[in-house]
């Protein structure tokens, strides 16, 4: 391993840098007039003087997602009752927290739409719709998800799927101005919501298990100018990028590195973001290595290397840009593990003194307490099942690995907690600073950790490195992750910061927990895949409340207040990365929805009584007949390419969690005209669907199609023929 631990500031030719390029900022452009700008974020400060309002997508900069307001509390909970409800007019995967600024609700939806709402009637005052292109859809590692908007003066803004940024008027949903960010030749998204601090819009991007190289990016909010970029690993062809990341990349990354950056390198800020206006630091998580393997994202490296800044959280100045601390959760992270996950600022007593903390649990499974002026880790403990580590020496601030986890090394599959899907993902996490609590969403997953023989980069989809599924030879093989994913659990857990240890845990029925809400009146709310809305009792974990939502509320609700009324609001809709750990409970047992997925906005007050609607069953879909054309060494291979593009969106084994098409009921397996034209032509990439023949040649992409038939075939077998087979009890 490399020797760097954490940094403090670096050396002081990095300030001289950036007074004197000032990042990447556009010459043209005079620095801004910010009076406007500069009283609304004195609001966000202010946060708690005005909780009626829910005014940035952690309610404040400190990013707890905790809400003063207890006129909902634990002795009148079970009065709550729906108020109102809007069906989106999505049906992907919905992830976002709204807004709520003087009662208008601004939220966004799947294909990055954003909404208005009046918070009291539900009226829709406008919608703006992004137009993000269908093949866009391609690029996105796990469903067209967006994860929320930010207010700022009287605009709305939104990070589209497609990279660009979009400023709004907030009255009228009217278009001010629109950036793309990102190079769209390359496979760059954005789902995660923007930040705003001292007048700039900070946004970050996704693609690092596609192969991309991450940066963040300040946008001025008023003109939409760029004032500043910092690039997370160091350039793939060595040359500097004439941003404020180049000394520092190039001073303490790049010997991080066995050579240049394999797959763009990764390291993307896809998602979490804070800032403390007292020590006036901005911080960031930074993503996965990609590509992830070592073998193959850092070939030139004799031993294991840190590969910075992925796995990381960075604090940067806001105004620059310029580079303050790092410390690095996941030295060289080829497991996927991330540290883009929330981030909490607190002022914790610890050891009798009042310290200025950062508080993290990313994918690795431990929970850190950061002190966040310097980067150093004060304290860290596993949070849940971890394997890859024994713990983490607080001196060096690293983690004491497993040996076996490095199977770049050793060539040897490793088995072991967490997945990749993490400990705790993006589902954001609140806490309650009276009782000293954290609540976080978590799962755990076991799960196959193995170097792909066969891999090599694809211009479309994901280029992981890793073999996901198995032994290409073996079809369902038990030890396969398709296989394991079922064993998982899944729980809300109340964590203390201080003692770093358990306070309690409730368990819920499904793969996948919900974004969580805690408020001063003693309650915890969280949703699950399975489609139900609860409050919980922030001190002791009791049941206190529930609602049937009919389908997933993965997203963090908010609360908010108006004429001495408070209300809920959640965003009610289940994607293709929830299903896949959550499906069963979505489908019936031959991999079909029981029920049309409705999205909707959903917001509660007590006393209230509204009805959904009826949940409509989903049409029943037949499985299809058709004669098989191939070899079994033809189907063999259609099932390793299968599951090298196809699986992330259509699901592993051919076996979909209902949101995207089953394709062992598709008629196109049975027609290869039909066939070749989506997969080779793309006649439905408007619809999200591209071509492959980037990817695959017609032998493959027809190898593909016998897999299917074959998987058609033994689900035929096995639920009884060509019928629509038996339903099951929700349907």
């Amino acid at each position: 391993m490399a020797s760097l631990k954490f940094a403090r500031r670096p050396l002081l030719l990095l300030s001289v840098l950036v007074m004197t390029l000032v990042g990447c900022r556009e010459a043209s452009s005079p620095e801004p007039k910010r009076k406007a700008d500069e009283r609304f974020g004195q609001r966000i400060v202010n946060a708690d003087q005005e909780p009626q309002n829910w005014l940035t997508t952690g309610r404040d900069y400190q990013e707890t997602r905790h809400s003063p307001l207890d006129l909902i509390n634990t002795t009148n909970v079970k009065r709550l009752g729906m108020s109102w409800f809007h069906d989106l007019d999505t049906n992907r995967g919905q992830e976002a927290t709204p807004i709520v600024v003087d009662g208008v609700i601004y939220t966004s939806s799947a294909w990055s739409k954003v909404q208005a709402f009046d918070g009291i009637t539900g009226k829709l005052l406008w919608q703006f719709d992004s137009k993000v292109p269908g093949s866009i859809g391609a690029k996105a590692c796990c469903d067209v998800v967006n994860r929320g908007v930010a207010y700022w003066d009287g605009k709305v803004y939104i990070g589209a799927l497609d990279g660009r940024l979009i400023a709004i008027d907030a009255k009228t949903g009217r278009q001010v101005w629109s950036k793309q960010t990102v190079d769209t030749s390359k496979n760059y998204t954005i789902t995660g919501a923007p930040r705003i601090v001292k007048g700039r819009v900070i946004i970050g991007n996704g693609g690092a298990d596609l192969g991309v190289r991450g940066y963040v990016s300040a946008y001025d909010a008023e003109t939409g100018n760029l004032d500043w970029r910092f690039y997370m690993v160091p350039s793939p062809n060595g040359q500097k990028d004439n941003a404020v990341s180049d000394e520092v990349l190039a001073k303490l990354a790049k010997p991080t590195w066995g050579g240049a950056p394999q797959g763009g390198g990764g390291g993307t800020a896809w998602d979490s973001f804070a800032y403390d206006p007292e020590l006036n630091l901005l911080y960031v998580g930074t993503g996965n290595a990609g590509y992830g393997p070592r073998a193959y994202g850092d070939p030139q490296s004799k031993a294991p290397l840190d590969r910075l800044f992925v796995g990381s959280v960075l604090a940067l100045r806001p105004e620059t840009g310029e580079y303050v601390w790092h410390y690095q959760e996941t030295p060289g992270d080829q497991w996927d593990y991330t540290s883009t996950q929330h981030m909490i600022l607190a002022n914790l007593v610890l050891d009798g003194k009042p310290r200025k903390v950062l508080m993290h649990a990313p994918k690795n499974g431990f929970f850190y307490v950061i002190d966040r002026g310097t980067g150093k880790p004060i304290s860290a403990k596993q949070y849940s099942k971890v394997t890859w580590a024994t713990g983490i020496d607080l001196a060096s601030g690293r983690p004491i690995f497993n040996p076996d986890t490095d199977y770049s090394a050793t060539r040897k599959p490793w088995v072991g907690f967490p997945s990749t899907g993490g400990a705790h993902n993006w589902p954001p996490m609140s806490f309650d600073a009276k009782r000293n609590l954290v609540y976080i969403p978590v799962t755990e997953n076991e799960m196959s950790f193995a170097l792909d023989p066969n891999f090599k980069p694809k211009p479309k989809g994901w280029n992981l490195g890793l073999d996901l599924f198995g032994d290409t030879t073996i079809p369902d093989d038990p030890k396969s992750v398709s296989a394991m994913r079922a064993s998982g659990k899944s729980f809300l857990l109340a964590w203390d910061p201080i003692a770093q240890k358990e306070a309690w845990r409730v368990y819920h029925p499904s793969g996948w927990s919900g974004g969580v809400l805690s408020t001063a009146g003693d309650l915890v709310f969280q949703g699950d895949v399975a489609g139900t809305f609860i409050a919980y009792e922030s001190k002791t974990g009791k049941k206190l409340w529930s609602f049937e939502t009919q389908s997933a509320v993965m997203a963090a609700p908010v609360t908010w207040s108006k004429d001495g009324v408070q209300y809920v609001t959640a965003i009610v809709g289940v994607g293709a990365s929830a299903v896949f750990g959550g499906g069963p409970l979505l489908v019936d047992e031959q991999g079909r929805p029981r029920f049309v997925n409705r999205s909707r906005v959903i917001t509660f007050a007590l006393d209230k009584s509204v009805k959904l609607p009826a949940a409509v069953p989903a049409p029943l879909p037949q499985l299809q007949t058709v004669p098989q054309f191939a070899a079994a060494a033809t189907i063999a291979m259609g099932r390793q390419r299968y599951h090298r593009t196809c699986a992330y969106c259509h699901g592993a084994e051919a076996i979909s969690g209902g949101v995207i098409p089953d394709l062992r009921y598709s008629r196109s397996i049975g027609d290869p005209d039909t066939w070749k034209a989506i997969l080779v032509d793309g006649i439905l990439s408007d619809n999200g669907m591209v071509g492959f023949k980037e990817n695959f040649t017609l032998g493959e992409l027809e190898a593909i199609r016998a897999y299917l038939i074959d998987r058609s075939a033994a689900a035929t077998r096995r639920y009884g023929g060509n019928t629509t087979g038996s339903k099951s009890k929700d349907s």
